[in-house]
């Protein structure tokens, strides 16, 4: 029998953001570097704590670049999914609360920029990595799509909260109709077919391998 979830602190105005899926928590610390020395890799320990009345999923460990101790913690969702095929899945129905749509959009344009549309004269491995980037790129679209209100045509400016998100946003807003995402969401898929994705399907809400290639299951502290 496990031991209780560890207590993180007893302040009752702490609201911990909700990370839908590790995928999607793996994916946020990636975006954030260390303070101190602006380094990005990072393998934290995970562990299950209680904030107050809600569980959350507690990552930490030491910089690799200068020792500093870093720390991320996240409210867990209700209900957890299993993978579904070969999609890549960031989270349920609702829009993310740790990345804005200009983030996702970001983190598409990176994934999708890894490699060629087209895999002729490509390796095995170098295939299965260029399905994995598109699959990344699917993913982060349909999240794009889930800031889009029922009956609007646009991701709305006030959910643009990030320096980075209000970046990409200033550069292209057009870039954030509803037609364009879909169109977009549309090439990327087939484009992965290409690749030998037998499903990609950003519906279901799941999870899968992130970039860190971290294991779903939290250990307790």
């Amino acid at each position: 029998m496990s031991d209780p979830p560890a207590r993180h602190g007893d302040d009752p105005h702490i609201s911990l953001r909700l990370a839908r899926t590790n995928a999607e928590a793996h994916l946020y610390m990636d975006l954030h570097p260390c303070d101190a020395c602006g380094a990005s890799d990072f393998h934290p320990r995970s562990s299950v704590v209680m904030i107050v009345h809600d569980l959350g999923s507690r990552y930490h460990g030491t910089c690799p670049s200068c020792g500093t101790e870093r720390e991320f913690v996240f409210r867990i969702p209700e209900q957890t999914h299993a993978p579904s095929g070969d999609a890549v899945q960031y989270g349920d129905a609702r829009p993310s609360e740790l990345l804005d749509p200009g983030e996702w959009l970001w983190v598409a344009d990176s994934a999708s920029g890894q490699g060629p549309a087209d895999p002729s004269g490509l390796s095995p491995e170098e295939t299965t990595r260029q399905r994995y980037f598109l699959a990344v790129a699917v993913a982060a679209i349909a999240e794009v799509l889930k800031f889009v209100p029922e009956g609007a045509d646009a991701v709305p400016d006030s959910a643009f909260v990030s320096e980075r998100g209000h970046s990409v946003y200033a550069a292209e807003p057009g870039r954030f109709s509803k037609p364009r995402l879909e169109a977009v969401l549309g090439a990327y898929r087939d484009i992965s077919m290409r690749f030998g994705a037998t499903r990609v399907d950003e519906t279901i809400p799941g999870t899968t391998s992130t970039a860190s290639n971290v294991d779903q299951e939290e250990s307790t502290e």
